[in-house]
């Protein structure tokens, strides 16, 4: 900000008075001396108060800016308040599922408790786009679906759209039933841990991997060390006991509905027509359909907690607007 934003008006005017005592005393005018201080003492005073209201303008401006941003800030995407009329709810399980991410437990328990707590909402529908994530993300969901079933009676639906895959299928193994679209894609029931190894480039490059530990095992998933075969066996152990967990997660949900072959949990996938074959799914349907037909309740409410629009102006403007607003205030400050 430059200076040539403030206001001018009090400046002139004092020039303006300092102009006028010098014609007074050059027209041999009594008194000239005090009328000029007098003009002088206005001016100054008409400065201040220009000054003043620059700066309680600048407040202004910055409190209406915060109250904008309170206003977009409160969670309008979800909504906890009652619901008078016969609803469906839904929350959406959309992208990686993991912590800190919008599909993480946090988030969707959160809306789950909203929903299943609304008087007004006659089932909960799961609407899932997602490859997959963190199974103790999908193990904390999975549990609370089941949870507030019991202790609200409602029944939960999952309805996929392109994708429920891995962790996403997790989830969904929770509901009473599976909705897909014929070519959505649904299965991936495995368990993967990934990395690379670059012992044998080193060598080749001459590079000595120089790695302290206090423990015989602290550094066998590093990229740069070797693996031995009682690592790789451990690791595998840990993989295959996620696995049986996630195996005992699908057959408790989808029970005599599963028609299990050998490659059922092998970590393939299949199209949604495929899935109804398989028992890994029930029916054909999108969300209105749902909505409409199954729980007779057309009007949709979304409880699905997002980042808020707040958040993401602070993180992607806050810093310069707040640099802009200390130059204003400090250069308002310095013209008082």
């Amino acid at each position: 900000m430059n200076d040539s934003n403030m206001p001018q008006a009090p400046v002139d005017s004092a020039q303006a008075a300092i102009n006028s005592g010098a014609n007074a005393n050059a027209a041999g005018a009594p008194g000239w001396e005090r009328s000029t201080l007098e003009k002088l003492a206005m001016a100054a005073i008409d400065e201040q108060r220009a000054a003043r209201r620059w700066r309680n303008g600048v407040r202004l401006a910055w409190l209406v800016f915060l109250a904008a941003l309170v206003w977009l800030g409160m969670d309008r995407s979800g909504t906890s308040a009652d619901v008078s009329k016969p609803h469906t709810a839904v929350v959406e399980i959309k992208g990686e599922i993991a912590s800190g991410s919008e599909a993480s437990a946090e988030l969707i328990v959160a809306a789950m408790r909203g929903a299943f707590e609304d008087k007004g909402a006659q089932a909960v529908v799961l609407l899932i786009n997602s490859p997959g994530g963190s199974p103790v993300q999908a193990g904390i969901i999975n549990d609370e679906i089941h949870r507030l079933k019991a202790l609200h009676n409602k029944p939960v639906y999952a309805v996929v759209e392109e994708t429920c895959a891995s962790a996403a299928y997790y989830i969904a193994a929770g509901a009473d039933k599976i909705f897909v679209d014929k070519a959505s894609i649904v299965g991936s029931i495995g368990v993967l841990m990934d990395g690379f190894g670059f012992t044998g480039l080193m060598d080749k490059l001459g590079v000595e991997r120089r790695l302290m530990t206090a423990g015989e095992n602290k550094g066998f998933l590093d990229p740069f060390s070797p693996q031995t075969e009682k690592q790789r066996a451990f690791a595998q152990n840990m993989l295959d006991q996620i696995h049986q967990q996630f195996i005992g997660v699908v057959k408790a949900g989808r029970g005599k509905r599963l028609k299990e072959t050998p490659e059922t949990f092998s970590g393939l996938f299949w199209t949604g027509q495929q899935a109804i074959e398989m028992g890994l799914a029930d029916q054909l349907g999108n969300l209105d359909f749902v909505a409409r037909e199954v729980v007779k309740a057309e009007e949709l409410v979304d409880y699905t907690r997002r980042d808020n629009v707040a958040e993401r102006l602070v993180k992607r403007f806050g810093a310069a607007i707040g640099e802009g607003s200390v130059r204003a205030m400090r250069t308002s400050t310095a013209l008082r």
